[in-house]
């Protein structure tokens, strides 16, 4: 039994919440997903190279689609439960699944784009928010503090500590800042699906939740809110989710490896 084995063993008896051992990845499924993260991040890299007013959601996804098959890769979203595009372009106060279209990206919108690639058989996902051409101050503000509610998410996904703690470092930063955040919609396991348990909620209270176990590989990905947490989901699309409000959401995400080092970011 490794020091890992017997740890996971003592917190079980101690009556902790524990990952299944499909949660935790062994050394060659980490490699494999470590790649589909590369490729993950190039199609993002390409898309921050095309961004710009003027272009069409829709032209996005056209490129990132391409990209992927070029590489040798797959856009996971395609086709995902009946999902239409390759990618997902979300803006203003689009909360997630926005559905790529013929929408020509204005001066000072905002825009989140969560990419999930498949390579061989392995998933990876991340998003980014951009900003097209020169937005106003709150929206840079949403944009720029999401960030760092992801960041401290991230710091905060240590081995041995809790889901919870996620969430708390999350929240901490938003609710300072005078934001809501999407309690519904979270952060998830992946690897191997793209969608594996546990769920991971951008608000929570340290100590609490399932123990984070090196080998787990999860993405952080807060979806903030500049007014309401409440939403409603578009009914022609079946897709998109809105801020009730109409304010400005934001959201990053990435794909991070749980070690006994630290967590290992997959998507950068």
């Amino acid at each position: 039994m490794t020091d890992i084995q017997q740890k996971i063993q003592e917190l079980k008896a101690a009556g902790k919440e524990m990952p299944a051992p499909e949660m935790i990845k062994n050394a060659e499924q980490i490699d494999k997903i470590r790649l589909a993260g590369k490729l993950n991040t190039a199609a993002l890299d390409l898309v921050a190279k095309n961004i710009k007013i003027g272009i069409k959601t829709e032209e996005l996804d056209r490129l990132v689609y391409e990209f992927l098959i070029q590489h040798g890769g797959r856009p996971a979203d395609l086709a995902y439960m009946g999902y239409p595009k390759s990618i997902c372009t979300s803006v203003n106060d689009e909360i997630c699944h926005g559905v790529p279209n013929d929408y020509a990206l204005k001066n000072g919108d905002i825009v989140n784009v969560d990419i999930t690639t498949e390579l061989n058989g392995y998933y990876a996902d991340a998003s980014r928010m951009f900003i097209v051409g020169r937005a106003n101050k709150r929206a840079t503000d949403l944009v720029n503090i999401t960030r760092e509610c992801l960041k401290r998410g991230i710091a905060a996904a240590q081995a041995w500590a809790n889901v919870g703690d996620i969430g708390a470092a999350v929240s901490a930063m938003a609710y300072k800042h005078g934001y809501s955040i999407m309690k519904e919609y979270g952060g998830h396991g992946v690897g191997i699906e793209m969608h594996e348990d546990p769920f991971i909620c951008h608000v929570g209270k340290k100590g609490q939740g399932m123990v984070l176990v090196p080998g787990m590989i999860i993405t952080v990905e807060p979806m903030i809110n500049e007014g309401t947490d409440e939403w409603y989901e578009d009914t022609e699309n079946g897709w998109t989710v809105y801020t009730a409000d109409g304010k400005l959401s934001a959201q990053w995400e990435n794909t991070i490896l749980i070690t006994e080092h630290g967590p290992e970011i997959l998507t950068e």
